[in-house]
């Protein structure tokens, strides 16, 4: 008998430690399992059990389960109802309860470990593909990428090892599901501050965050100590710390920038790398209207007005950019215009005066031709007049 009690215990035990759940919990799921068998049984005998409330007791040192049944609001009128033989039953019935029961408990305490996790930085491997979306295995359970969360661009593979953001736990149909990033914004801030003890420190801050994933980053840094240069901090000896965070995106650009109280400095700062701009700032609108010189328009705006996107969204203006030599340019174009007007009349005086001497030319060339024929005609008749003289006489 003693063999047997031990024999419970040790499994209660393994079972918990397995499973890193506590003893009391298991304990509880196969007491309900335990209930559950008993009025599936009872509905199989034809027994009423609905107006009965039910409390299953089990030993856990020996493992003996027994039920008890009241009327509903009464617990002082429990009665031990355990059937003769339950115990055989009940192991039977409630074996695949047990294990869901102690599956879900496992999920749950698995669960409340990453809770405390949401918004960091978590590494798994790539277990499949589901679609667009993708399968992750984290250890003790798994996560899902859904497509939106990708960088575009960036091809995975099954058995890859990346590091993720653990951006939410959300409740499902299947229960509480995982769900991972690598193209938040959030995960790049992550990874500085997992590079940079500046920013673990509190020593420098990072004040906003703008981007396009996989193809560029804005990032604003601040000090909070005298001394600290926050760009410096985030950029480390020969860019060693900038360039593990741009490893880790698969090569994206990261660009970062000094925070300013300033607005003006900031949007400036903000549009790098383009340089010598001016700007005028409308706060009530939220409209920042850039001037830059010729040879920094294109930097300023960016491949396909990139970069000025990206610093609308770090500074939360809307950012309209224009050249210094616009309206020069426009002058110059207005006088090219008059130019060629001009050359145009000249032109068709030219071919009108030219038309109208052709026109002449020709009048004359038919009048001679009127002319001779004119004479021919003449001398004919002539000769004829002669030839009629001489028949006469």
């Amino acid at each position: 008998m003693q063999t047997a009690r031990t024999e419970f215990a040790q499994a209660l035990r393994a079972v918990a430690t397995e499973r890193k759940l506590d003893a009391d919990v298991i304990l509880e799921t196969i007491k309900q399992a335990i209930i559950a068998a008993y009025k599936k049984d009872a509905k199989e005998r034809n027994e009423e059990t609905e107006e009965f409330e039910f409390e299953a007791e089990i030993n856990p040192t020996s493992g003996e389960a027994k039920v008890f049944a009241y009327p509903e609001g009464k617990p002082e009128e429990k009665k031990d109802i355990t059937p003769p033989g339950f115990g055989r039953i009940a192991a039977q019935t409630a074996k695949q309860v047990i294990h869901q029961k102690i599956r879900e408990a496992e999920k749950d305490a698995i669960m409340d470990e990453f809770t405390g996790r949401v918004g960091a930085l978590i590494s798994g491997m790539i277990l499949r593909f589901d679609g667009p979306d993708v399968r992750v295995d984290l250890g003790r359970t798994e996560g899902i990428m859904r497509s939106e969360e990708r960088v575009p661009n960036e091809r995975l593979s099954p058995n890859q090892r990346l590091t993720f953001l653990l951006q939410e736990i959300q409740e499902t149909l299947r229960g509480k599901q995982i769900y991972l990033s690598r193209s938040d914004p959030l995960f790049v801030q992550k990874l500085f501050a997992r590079e940079v003890p500046e920013i673990g420190s509190g020593s420098v801050e990072v004040k906003a965050i703008s981007r396009e994933a996989g193809v560029r980053t804005k990032i604003a840094v601040s000090s909070n100590q005298s001394g600290v240069d926050p760009v410096g901090s985030c950029v480390g000896q020969k860019g060693v710390r900038v360039q593990a965070v741009t490893n880790e995106l698969g090569g994206e650009r990261v660009d970062i920038i000094p925070w300013d109280s300033d607005l003006v400095n900031y949007i400036k700062a903000s549009l790098s790398p383009a340089d010598g701009l001016s700007v005028t700032l409308d706060e009530e609108k939220k409209i920042a209207k850039i001037k830059a010189p010729e040879d920094q328009l294109s930097l300023a705006i960016g491949k396909d007005g990139q970069n000025v996107r990206l610093a609308a969204k770090l500074t939360g203006f809307r950012i309209e950019v224009k050249s210094n030599e616009e309206k020069e340019t426009k002058a110059v174009l207005g006088k090219k215009v008059k130019v060629a007007k001009k050359k145009k009349e000249t032109t068709k005086k030219a071919k009108q005066k030219k038309s109208k001497g052709k026109t002449n030319e020709e009048k004359n060339k038919q009048g001679g031709k009127r002319k001779k024929v004119t004479k021919v005609i003449t001398a004919q008749d002539k000769n004829q007049e002669v030839k009629e003289d001489n028949e006469n006489i």
